[in-house]
């Protein structure tokens, strides 16, 4: 009995991290819905905006409960503003700019292609990190599931290609954004959620001025569920989903924690069919299946890696800041 017991235990030691994981893919997927939820009165730079803008004050409240650390040095705010382009302003702006054109569930399964943009960024930034014929074989396997999914064979609307060029400029700035990130502020000194909350207050500051001239929309068309959902998109999408994210590394590895990639565009199908009436074609979730493939065969060689979750925890604080943001649309 108490063998069983201390197997009981142990399994549960393991596996404690799940619900914050499940918990992740559900907001993660969730916001491609709020976004499309938000088009529906406001101008994507509002969206993008009232996201980054609602995930700060979010951020900014854990800060000041937990004591986080931020970033110090005018050098290392250089960097964050960098970052907070790459990662936060631009594509966030960018995807909800796509999805004026696009289903939610196109948008994310774009996304999900975002460890693909970054390993390509990475092997062009590092020379030392050489592509091996794994990491080649997986990204060439995830641009033939990219090209299953816009069905290639098919011809598109104008409007459609805009809004797919836009998401796919999104997820070229997070391929550059994360590994501009490891460089430059893994050594800052600030904790990770320090660097999430300075680069997406930093993110929505850069914002301000885009706003101003861009115009804004009536407010007598933003109804209470626009309002509901900019606040879930900000708070959960860009706000909790921070602390769940840290929590998952630090019980189960920055690989773990990554591969909620593979459930995000399963979540946000899900919503998308089921609240927006949006509708799947046979080669969305075959290619997505292609897409996914080509991902976890690009980072076999980091799974394989004899290397401790707490370790990997420790090694990369802002990368996981960095990959908490590409992740999220």
């Amino acid at each position: 009995m108490s063998q069983k017991s201390d197997g009981y235990s142990a399994l549960m030691n393991e596996t404690r991290w799940l619900p914050q994981f499940f918990g992740l893919a559900v907001l993660w997927g969730c916001s491609f819905a709020f976004i499309e939820v938000g088009l529906q009165a406001l101008t994507s730079i509002q969206v993008s905006f009232g996201r980054i803008f609602f995930g700060a004050l979010t951020l900014l409240i854990i800060t000041l409960f937990t004591r986080a650390r931020l970033p110090r040095g005018l050098r290392t705010w250089g960097h964050v503003v960098v970052v907070a382009t790459l990662l936060n302003a631009l594509p966030f702006t960018l995807f909800a700019l796509g999805q004026q054109n696009v289903s939610s569930i196109l948008a994310a399964i774009i996304n999900a292609a975002t460890p693909l943009a970054t390993l390509l960024a990475v092997i062009v930034a590092f020379p030392e990190e050489k592509p091996t014929w794994t990491r080649a074989a997986g990204l060439g396997l995830g641009f033939a599931g990219i090209l299953v999914v816009l069905g290639i064979w098919q011809s598109m609307p104008s409007g459609e290609v805009g809004g797919i060029l836009a998401c796919f400029g999104a997820i070229a700035c997070y391929g550059v954004g994360i590994p501009y990130s490891r460089r430059y502020l893994s050594g800052s000194g600030a904790t990770p959620v320090g660097l999430a909350t300075s680069q997406v207050s930093m993110a929505a500051l850069l914002l301000v001025p885009v706003l101003l001239i861009s115009g804004t929309s009536p407010i007598d068309q933003v109804t209470g569920q626009i309002v509901l959902a900019m606040l879930a998109l900000g708070s959960l999408g860009s706000g909790v989903a921070f602390i769940l994210y840290f929590q998952v590394i630090a019980r189960a590895g920055a690989t773990t924690a990554s591969s909620v990639t593979y459930l995000t565009p399963v979540v946000a199908a899900i919503v998308g069919i089921a609240f927006l009436g949006e509708r799947l074609t046979w080669n969305e979730p075959v290619g997505a299946a292609i897409v996914l493939l080509g991902v976890a065969l690009s980072q076999s060689r980091a799974q394989r890696a004899k290397v401790g979750p707490r370790a990997s925890a420790k090694k990369q604080p802002a990368a996981a800041a960095a990959s908490t943001s590409s992740s999220s649309p």
